[in-house]
């Protein structure tokens, strides 16, 4: 399928987490009109099975093929772990993910090559960051350390309380044993806990964003291939959900840091 440079990026989550990542792309790309597409109604992901995660990546995929999108931006990392390959088997378009952007901004930044990466159990059970580091470059080591709290913190508006500080002390202190360089922020809640991440780790250790990273990678990508919007519009942004749970506005402001603008429901 040939795309056009007027069509829109689409980027899916399993809930308000790839939200961030939309954020990062406005900033960076401020003309590009964006389809967000979380799915509500099933999250989280991180406690299903592969084969659910697989069967439900597919149906995000689908839908936001039919919208037309010019590039898929797999924005979850549980997803990203267990289902990259089924979207790109789908995808007639250019698709990118949040592991390989995440594990290219580490390559970049490490200086003596110990990177930590902090994640959902399910994505750091899948392996998929230091894989995904291992296949750029063999000599750098990799130390995982699941957070299980973090996403409900993040989501309870908990960003610099004294409970997610005690709860980043412990999940952290493993790693800085290993004396770890720099720490990759696996799940796209966890741009919001940077201020007290950096207090926690130091100055000495660099943090790594996957969303900023991933808008680098697709501002990179567009130009490269002929697709960036030649048009100085006000850009389009919608945002699909499957649910509109009770805190989903405020949750999702408080990733845009701004208002949500057209939300729709799907009902599959």
């Amino acid at each position: 399928m040939h795309s056009s440079p007027n069509n829109a990026i689409g980027v899916f989550d399993s809930g308000v987490g790839g939200l961030t990542v939309v954020r990062a792309l406005m900033e960076r790309l401020p003309f590009e009109n964006i389809i967000y597409f979380g799915d509500t109604a099933r999250v989280p992901y991180g406690v299903k099975s592969v084969e659910t995660i697989r069967h439900f990546t597919a149906q995000i995929t689908q839908f936001l093929l039919q919208k037309e999108v010019k590039l898929l931006i797999i924005a979850c990392n549980t997803m990203a772990a267990v289902a990259a390959q089924v979207v790109r088997d789908l995808s007639s378009v250019p698709v990118l993910d949040v592991i390989e952007a995440g594990a290219l901004g580490a390559i970049d930044v490490t200086r003596r090559k110990q990177v930590g990466v902090i994640g959902t159990p399910t994505t750091i059970n899948s392996n998929a960051y230091a894989r995904a580091i291992h296949q750029h470059a063999t000599n750098i080591r990799v130390y995982s350390q699941a957070c299980a709290l973090f996403v409900p913190l993040v989501e309870e508006g908990w960003l610099d309380h004294e409970v997610t500080r005690l709860t980043a002390q412990e999940y952290l202190r493993p790693l800085l044993a290993q004396h770890i360089d720099t720490l990759v922020l696996g799940c796209t809640h966890y741009p919001l806990l940077i201020p007290l991440l950096q207090d926690t780790v130091g100055p000495d250790v660099r943090l790594v964003d996957s969303a900023e990273t991933m808008a680098q990678q697709t501002a990179a990508l567009l130009e490269q291939m002929g697709l960036a919007n030649p048009q100085r519009l006000v850009p389009e942004y919608h945002f699909y959900v499957t649910d509109v749970p009770l805190r989903f506005q405020a949750i999702g402001e408080r990733f845009m840091g701004r208002a949500l603008p057209n939300v729709h429901v799907v009902k599959w």
